[in-house]
């Protein structure tokens, strides 16, 4: 990091500003705690090289911030899934297949949007094959 202007003397400062340091270090939400007075002023960019090299653990939650700073939350926050979106999507030659995680069962929002195009397992039209 020292190649880059705005780091040069970073491990020099690291030695002679250590208790500001270890202060930060120490910091939960270091992402979002004030950083010694050299660095104070880096730009949000610098500070994200920063918390990679120093608190990795926080980066996750500092690029989310970046991101929503820099474009929008739409680009972090995932919108919930509508099975009738995914529908509107799909032909009689287009499969439907669902990766599930442990409590999730799409099962009856796909059985609603089936029920209004007339699509149930009664009629045949439906099958629900669990890989299980």
């Amino acid at each position: 990091m020292e190649t880059l202007p705005s780091f040069h003397g970073f491990c020099a400062n690291l030695e002679q500003e250590q208790l500001q340091w270890k202060k930060w270090y120490s910091e939960e939400k270091a992402e979002s705690a004030d950083l010694p007075k050299a660095y104070k002023d880096i730009s949000k960019f610098h500070r994200l090289l920063l918390l990679r090299a120093l608190r990795p653990d926080r980066l996750t939650s500092a690029l989310s911030v970046f991101v929503i700073d820099s474009m929008e939350e739409k680009y972090i926050e995932q919108p919930p899934f509508q099975m009738a979106d995914t529908f509107l999507e799909t032909t009689k030659n287009i499969p439907v297949f669902f990766v599930l995680f442990p409590g999730v069962d799409p099962t009856p929002d796909v059985e609603k949007v089936a029920a209004k195009f007339d699509i149930s397992s009664n009629n045949g039209r439906f099958t629900n094959i669990s890989m299980g």
